[in-house]
């Protein structure tokens, strides 16, 4: 018998665990006594079977070891993977916001001051006016402003004016330029836009910061502004903001040296 307990306790040396799974699964009370008493090839098969068990869970524990280092997505790979999507979209905005800041600046926009101005003739709703512009002859330029401007007012005013486009003939007329104006989300108020004090005819108007002035490309010539349809591309982009600044993209001021462009009453308007 000695030797018989001696031979199976030699079939048991595994993580206990496993052994009291094994163990558990026989029923004790009625045939604990009898499974000692059996013969020496009972207890070898036993032992055996127990051992393959014992390897068989170590593999399993192994594999699932595995199986979850595969599935599992590292935490900051995770992150990494967003934060540069974030950063590949902020990249592309302030490049599209600078390139329509680029756009903008290619227009040639100066100050203005009316000389003179009369109704169309042949045009109810246009106004003809000659605008100083800094050349060497005013410049003729009509505007559809009979509704909202009083025709004294604009004798001598101060003006914003778009002068690269290519000329209109407007009721027999020939345009050269556009008066910019603000104007609510109705259309039913508008106001020309206004210089800053101390502006003279001829002064460069632009989109940015003071330092920008340096940097400024020279102005698309008529043809091209036409053909890329850069007014069109930069008009839905202007506006004014609460305070009656006008501004590009609500962000890229619109100024001269002598400082920002502006709109007498109309806050948060459309710019055209």
């Amino acid at each position: 018998m000695a030797a018989t307990i001696a031979a199976f306790s030699g079939g048991l040396k595994m993580k206990a665990g496993v052994l009291a799974v094994q163990i558990s699964s026989v029923p004790l009370r009625r045939e604990f006594p009898r499974f000692f008493s059996s013969s020496s090839k009972t207890v070898a098969a036993i032992s055996s079977s127990l051992r393959v068990s014992a390897v068989y869970h170590q593999r399993s524990q192994s594999s699932w070891s595995r199986l979850a280092t595969f599935c599992t997505v590292a935490p900051d790979a995770a992150g990494t993977t967003v934060s540069s999507d974030e950063s590949e979209k902020k990249s592309e905005s302030l490049k599209e916001e600078e390139s329509v800041k680029e756009t903008a600046n290619l227009l040639d926009i100066k100050v203005g001051r009316i000389v003179k101005a009369w109704q169309h003739e042949e045009a109810d709703s246009l106004y003809v006016e000659e605008v100083d512009v800094g050349e060497a002859e005013p410049r003729i330029i009509c505007s559809g402003l009979v509704k909202y401007v009083p025709l004294d007012l604009l004798q001598g005013a101060s003006v914003v004016v778009l002068a690269n486009l290519k000329p209109r003939n407007m009721r027999g007329v020939k345009s050269c330029g556009m008066l910019l104006a603000a104007s609510d989300s109705a259309h039913e108020n508008v106001e020309l836009l206004v210089p800053p004090e101390g502006s003279v005819p001829g002064d460069r108007v632009w989109f940015g910061n003071e330092d920008d002035l340096e940097q400024l490309p020279e102005p698309a010539p008529p043809n091209k502004v036409q053909k890329k349809k850069m007014w069109e591309s930069v008009q839905p982009l202007l506006k004014t903001d609460a305070s009656g600044v006008s501004m590009l993209k609500e962000e890229h001021l619109m100024r001269t040296s002598s400082g920002l462009v502006t709109s007498q009453s109309l806050r948060n308007a459309n710019i055209s």
